[in-house]
């Protein structure tokens, strides 16, 4: 019985060799046709590379000038000139959600109201759904919402204005147009 079974696994052993065999000798013919199809192509002239311009350098020698890279007036000189005109950020005020988004990321998807008081609805880049209502504080720069009405929120931003004041920029969030949502490929 062990001869038996030892004789049909030897002859399994060489038909699987000849089936491999077999294949490899197709693989190679079907190789040797695509490397003789590459090599009849014509042969194209690759273009010479451009010629590279030599880089001329500059010395700087005047020493006693002013540096190029330096600002014109140090800084120190122009927080020194400043004007304190009283606006500045309330750096003890807790912040709010909202204050973590950058203006620009945020959408205005409508509004509420209710006995007289209106909110709006707008939606953070996570999804999260707010409602916002007059006073409350949106975007990283200190934006305080002025008014809102059904089609846009009124904010006044609170910004630097380069000598080490501050200043204030009014800005808004319009109201989404559920088609612009679908060009974009957003979900109302």
């Amino acid at each position: 019985m062990q001869r038996s079974n030892m004789g049909k696994t030897i002859l399994l052993i060489w038909l699987s060799i000849g089936l491999v065999a077999c294949s490899n000798n197709e693989r190679r013919a079907e190789l040797q046709a695509y490397v003789n199809k590459i090599k009849s192509r014509e042969i194209k002239e690759i273009e010479p590379l451009p010629e590279v311009k030599p880089y001329e350098t500059f010395t700087y020698n005047d020493s006693n000038a002013r540096s190029p890279f330096m600002p014109s007036t140090p800084i120190e000189v122009a927080k020194h000139n400043a004007v304190d005109n009283g606006i500045r950020p309330d750096t003890n005020r807790r912040k709010e959600p909202l204050e973590a988004f950058p203006l620009d990321s945020l959408r205005m998807m409508g509004t509420l109201e209710k006995n007289g008081k209106k909110w709006a609805i707008v939606v953070d880049t996570d999804g999260t759904v707010h409602r916002i209502s007059k006073g409350n504080f949106v975007g990283q720069h200190d934006g305080r919402v002025d008014n809102i009405t059904e089609e846009k929120v009124m904010i006044t931003e609170i910004i630097p204005d380069g000598s080490g004041g501050w200043r204030e920029r009014k800005a808004s969030l319009a109201l989404i147009d559920e088609s612009d949502l679908q060009k974009k490929g957003m979900k109302k």
